[in-house]
């Protein structure tokens, strides 16, 4: 099988626009929650959440194009073109050997909530002709491919929160079996509207607190529920030797991946965390599991709801067993929120940040510690030191469990 390298990346998030401000800001700590601006928040009983901030999409995109597209594939197009430029690949590659593997949860859930209003309010001759492909959740990634010409596989992935992560696998897998040279990978969420925050906090999923640094706290002994986030994260993965010919830099190697499902709830994790711990190993077990315990970092699923983070640990130590307690963990949600289907990828990014800067980025304002949660998540300031494999997790409503794991570049 071929070996899959990471050439680029981009990303837009609650703690910066492009991937510099982003890693800045989350080794440095910094909390991307505050109270919600976007809409009257009067009637809702969560306040805050992780809204991106001075997002200008008209750098990568005419007036039109903006007008014509959702935010969440506004979001894509900007992630996606800054991964692409900082690839360089634009010009180096078949066309028909570029892919876009880039998912979204909700799709264009504000264009579905405002074109909504306008049909109670105004009725059904009002509604845009461009409601539709505002709308559905395949069309930041064909955007992205009608940008860049990409004519191999596009295929946007919907698996809930797990959404990133399952589509840089399922990238690598398609680039390891020859089926492209590079795929432009990863997830997009806008789902920050007063419907989506309703919906989120009606299944008892978000947290009702006001106290911003008391919010999002993944593994601590007093989260009480996710906070909502949003962004877009992308990453440029491509096939080593085709990166080595055009002299492409090479961030880390993708060298492992698992996908499951729980089969036991729509939203709630299986408890003996099956599902999850299979996932985990899979991914593990492709690397060869012979890098340091000591070398390893888990950017952690990390919602701050109660029965995530003690599943996801419970499934930790089922796949480390007793060098669960050495391996680096942390929750970089504990700075974003919860991005949904972006999620995975931009914490991919960091995952593949750390491994290059050696930095191991903190899970901050956790004070309190839960006697079921009691591995090294980082709390609070970053760790500086050596870093061979890096895994990113991702948990979705529906059950589904997705891991990526990242080592640096050998050979």
């Amino acid at each position: 099988m071929k070996r899959v390298v990471v050439t680029g990346l981009g990303a837009i998030s609650p703690i910066g626009n492009d991937v510099d401000s982003f890693w800045n800001n989350v080794i440095a700590g910094k909390n991307g929650i505050d109270f919600l601006t976007r809409f009257d928040t009067s009637e809702h009983k969560v306040k805050i959440g992780a809204e991106v901030k001075d997002f200008d999409a008209q750098m990568y995109m005419d007036r039109n194009e903006v007008r014509k597209s959702d935010l969440y594939t506004q979001f894509a197009i900007v992630a996606a073109s800054q991964a692409m430029e900082d690839s360089a690949l634009a010009g180096q590659i078949d066309p028909f050997r570029l892919g876009v593997y880039m998912g979204s949860g909700t799709g264009g859930l504000m264009t579905l909530s405002s074109e909504m209003e306008k049909l109670l309010s105004v009725g059904p001759k009002r509604i845009s002709p461009h409601f539709i492909p505002m709308m559905i959740a395949n069309m930041g990634a064909g955007s992205i491919a009608i940008r860049f010409g990409a004519k191999g596989p596009c295929i946007p992935i919907v698996t809930a929160c797990a959404t990133g992560t399952n589509a840089i696998g399922e990238a690598y897998r398609a680039i390891q079996y020859g089926y492209a040279d590079a795929i432009i990978a990863g997830g997009s969420e806008a789902a920050i509207t007063s419907i989506g925050m309703a919906g989120f906090t009606n299944s008892l999923a978000l947290t009702t607190t006001e106290d911003i640094n008391a919010a999002s706290i993944p593994f601590d002994k007093r989260r009480s529920g996710f906070v909502m986030g949003e962004g877009a994260g992308a990453l440029i993965l491509e096939e080593y030797e085709h990166a080595k010919q055009r002299g492409a830099k090479m961030y880390a190697e993708v060298c492992g991946y698992g996908a499951t499902c729980d089969a036991y709830h729509i939203t709630a994790p299986d408890p003996d965390a099956t599902g999850a711990v299979r996932a985990i190993a899979q991914a593990y077990e492709e690397t060869g599991k012979n890098a340091d315990p000591k070398k390893v970092y888990v950017n952690a699923h990390g919602t701050s709801t109660p029965l995530n983070d003690k599943t996801e640990t419970l499934a930790l130590k089922k796949v480390f067993g007793d060098q669960a307690n050495t391996i680096h963990i942390s929750s970089t949600k504990s700075m974003t929120g919860h991005m949904l289907g972006a999620a995975g990828a931009v914490e991919a990014i960091a995952a593949v940040l750390a491994i290059q800067h050696s930095i191991v980025p903190p899970t901050i304002n956790l004070r309190e510690r839960d006697p079921e949660c009691d591995l090294n998540y980082t709390p609070n300031t970053a760790w500086q030191g050596e870093i061979d494999l890096a895994l990113s997790i991702s948990l979705g409503f529906g059950g589904h469990n997705a891991c990526v794991a990242f080592q640096k570049i050998e050979g």
